[in-house]
Parts: C-alpha cells; structure tokens; sequence
C-alpha cells in the first residue's frame, strides 16, 4: 500500500464492469451526453438528482425522467425524490418506481430536518421498491440502511466518498467498511458517491465497491489511466507552449 491506502494493482489499472469489476455509472442530467455514453457503451447505469437538473435548466422532471428510460431502457437509471415529507416520498418513489423496472429510487438518508428516512427505506424496500439511499455519510449511516434494505430487493447505499475527503478525512477506511457491512445483503451495492477524480475509480475499486458515479469530464479523464508520466510531463510542456504562442505573449 503507498500513502493513499491504494495497491500497487489496483494503481496499475481499472477493472470494470465489463470484465467482473467495478461498475460506473453515468452521472449528469444531459440526455444528450447520456445517449452517447449509452451508445458507446462506456457505463453500466445512470444517476442523476434534483440539483444536477436544475443546474441543466430542466423544468419537467418527469418528462425528463421518461426520456431518459426511452434512451437507457436496460440499465439501471437512479431519479431522486424531491420532498421533504416522508408521507409525499412514499408517494414520488411509489410513481417513479413505476416508470420501468431498470428504475431505482433515490431516498436521501434523511430530510432537511435530520429526521431519519430509514423506517420509509424498510417500507418501500418491502414493497420491492428498488431503492438508492443517497447523502450518507458516516458508518452508522451505511449499518442502518444495510438493515433496512429487504434482503429480497436490490438496493444501493451510495456512501459520498468525495464529500467525505472535502472534510479531510481519508474516506477509503469509511468505503472498505461500508463494503463489509453490505456483505449480509447479497443484493445491496456500495455505490462510491461524489468521486472527484480518476484516482477515485482506482480507490473504489480497490475498496471493493460495487459501482462508482462519473459524470463525463471524469469519463474523459479516464482515457489517461495508465499514461507514462513522461510522455504526459512532454504534452504538458507542449501545450503550455502552444498556448503561449496562441496568446501572442511578448516580454
């Protein structure tokens, strides 16, 4: 292990999806970009929330949401309820749940007012509802809905690893945890939230998470795992350079 807790294997490549490993899943709001990803065949399931779509200027969410499962009919696609009322919750999971059955349903951990959402979870997951608790954050977090999920129904506990870090907390030790946990319910996947770079995929990975959000610049990015860091030392310099000329800076 080097300082970061990462292994030597886990820094020499990703292993995804694709090859029994971890699963990325699209993060965003932009069909456009969500289409091409499905087209390229580059992630295995989607998220999205209310912040991500307001950000993308969307207006009719379930107009969104529907076209979104048109273009993505056979991955997992994660669409959040937006109250604050557990009573309103139920009904918004109720309705989206049955927008398709590659539909999970984002329930944040708790409401604004820190009342826990987990007896809701253990009702909707009873229910078959196929659930994505969002916006955890600690070890009793991740215990309580791990308990809630119905050891039945596939269900998500998506652990904001990134967030986490902006603390500065190393979160790997909190991920690896989150992992043992969740290993009680077969069907319940850590999902490593707010990643903030490639290194993030490498982390997760190596923690034994199950999937990893990227929303496309970091997709982009991954393009350079594994680079030789000369060459990149060479095209940084080069592209300072050829900027500079750009720029038409004179001394």
């Amino acid at each position: 292990m080097n300082k970061m807790g990462l292994s030597k294997e886990a820094k020499s490549a990703i292993t995804l999806s694709t090859d029994g490993g971890i699963k990325l899943f699209g993060d965003g709001a932009s069909l456009k970009e969500f289409a091409q990803l499905q087209a390229e065949g580059r992630v295995a399931g989607f998220t999205t929330n209310p912040t991500l779509m307001h950000k993308a200027q969307i207006s009719d969410y379930e107009k969104f949401a529907r076209e979104l499962i048109e273009i993505v009919p056979d991955l997992p696609i994660s669409f959040e309820v937006f109250s604050d009322e557990f009573d309103e919750m139920r009904r918004q999971a109720l309705k989206i749940a049955s927008w398709g059955p590659n539909v999970y349903v984002k329930v944040p951990i708790t409401n604004t007012r820190r009342a826990s959402s987990l007896p809701l979870v253990r009702d909707l997951s009873r229910q078959g509802v196929k659930l994505n608790v969002t916006a955890i954050l600690t070890l009793e977090q991740v215990a309580g809905t791990v308990e809630a999920l119905d050891e039945d129904t596939p269900g998500i506990v998506s652990v904001f690893a990134g967030r986490i870090a902006d603390t500065g907390v190393d979160p790997m030790p909190i991920m690896r945890a989150s992992v043992a946990i969740a290993a009680c319910k077969p069907l319940a996947e850590v999902l490593w939230a707010s990643p903030r770079e490639v290194l993030n995929i490498h982390q997760a990975q190596d923690c034994g998470c199950h999937i990893i959000t990227a929303t496309p610049d970091i997709l982009k990015k991954l393009e350079m795992s594994g680079k030789n860091l000369e060459d990149l030392s060479q095209e940084t310099v080069a592209m300072f350079h050829r900027d500079a000329i750009a720029a038409g800076f004179q001394l």
